[in-house]
């Protein structure tokens, strides 16, 4: 199947004001894509690109007085199967996790596991471990969090989604990394696409999502707190220990954020 994907963002500025960029799609999908992809910018401004620490590739650019516009537009090619279901994706033993996994146990900026440490092993402690937990966590997360834009706030935190009870997919996102850690599983926070493809249509703006990956069975699987259902057309743009890897935009002065339009849709054949 084919998804057309992009955005129109634009922030307002009155002073020369630095931005750190993570608005392309991961290079893991680059091999998927059916067009280019090419951020633009209004003006035209230099911007280039770099590969941070978790292989994300992340762009820099300095918004002009007056403002600058970033705009994508692509299409790429998606195997349109959900995601993968292994119940049977066993759980590592730590001494036996590859070394570029450890830092995924490991408390974070939004992931506190030393605050909800005990909370996890009562809950879930009990629950055979491997596919079985995580399943069990992403369920116990979905319906104890109450999505809504309403509730979005840069600063909360797992601890914070967990206390409030309420949040946007980050905060789902959040508090499952965080849960999984807590009882030795890896697991890193995704931000990228996902349409409402293969479900009833959203009566939402479409946004950008977060899910998160747990590492079983030597590889990475998908999971997603928020829907607790695997879904269709995900393209991921970045991973890391939580949002702070993944910001889709930070901006180093004051920026006003005026326009945000996001598109994920199946190509129609």
């Amino acid at each position: 199947m084919l998804i057309r994907a992009g955005y129109d963002i634009r922030f307002d500025t009155d002073v020369p004001t630095p931005m750190m960029a993570m608005l392309s799609i991961h290079p893991s999908r680059h091999m998927d894509l059916t067009t280019p992809h090419r951020i633009v910018t209004t003006p035209e401004v230099p911007i280039y690109d770099y590969l941070d620490g978790f292989g994300n590739v992340c762009s820099r650019v300095t918004v002009p007085p007056g403002g600058l516009t970033l705009g994508c537009d692509f299409t790429i090619q998606d195997s349109g199967i959900a995601d993968r279901y292994s119940p049977d994706a066993v759980q590592h033993r730590i001494e036996e996790l590859p070394d570029d996994v450890l830092m995924y146990l490991l408390g974070s900026r939004y992931c506190e596991t030393d605050r909800l440490l005990e909370t996890a092993w009562s809950l879930f402690g009990h629950i055979l471990p491997g596919w079985a937990k995580v399943q069990a966590i992403s369920e116990f997360v979905h319906n104890h969090i109450e999505f809504g834009y309403h509730h979005a706030r840069k600063t909360r935190t797992a601890w914070d989604a967990y206390q409030e009870q309420q949040g946007v997919c980050r905060d789902f996102a959040h508090l499952a990394v965080t849960l999984c850690r807590c009882v030795n599983i890896p697991a890193r926070y995704c931000m990228g696409y996902l349409g409402d493809i293969g479900i009833p249509p959203v009566d939402a703006p479409m946004d950008f999502s977060a899910w998160f990956e747990v590492y079983l069975g030597g590889e990475w699987h998908t999971f997603d707190a928020r829907h607790n259902s695997p879904r269709i057309g995900r393209i991921l743009m970045a991973r890391g220990r939580d949002a702070t890897d993944t910001a889709l935009t930070t901006t180093f002065g004051p920026a006003v954020l005026a326009n945000f339009h996001v598109i994920t849709d199946e190509v129609e054949p």
